[in-house]
């Protein structure tokens, strides 16, 4: 029985576009550096959200963490979610 070649090529070709948009993309994104400062705030910063506005500043700061752990079964293989945002949104009338 011959294998139909147009499904396979179609299939092909989509992860083809894929990957091509994949590697672009990462030759494309420039290297970043790691700010230790901004490290160690995210590791101090308490579970939970928080926003707050300086009387002084027309801007919002926001801050929050997300920790979890996700396990395959009772007491199988896990895999801990720490997810850290620090946000700073200003607000100008120009």
């Amino acid at each position: 029985m011959a294998l139909p070649i147009a499904p396979i090529a179609a299939v092909a070709l989509r992860y083809g576009a894929v990957a091509l948009a994949a590697y672009a993309l990462t030759r494309r994104a420039g290297t970043g550096r790691t700010d230790q400062r901004a490290e160690d705030a995210m590791d101090d910063l308490a579970e939970g959200f928080t926003a707050h506005r300086p009387a002084d500043r027309d801007q919002v700061n926001a801050a929050g963490r997300l920790r979890r752990v996700i396990r395959l079964g009772h007491g199988g293989p896990g895999i801990e979610i720490d997810a850290v945002t620090l946000t700073r949104i200003r607000l100008r009338r120009v």
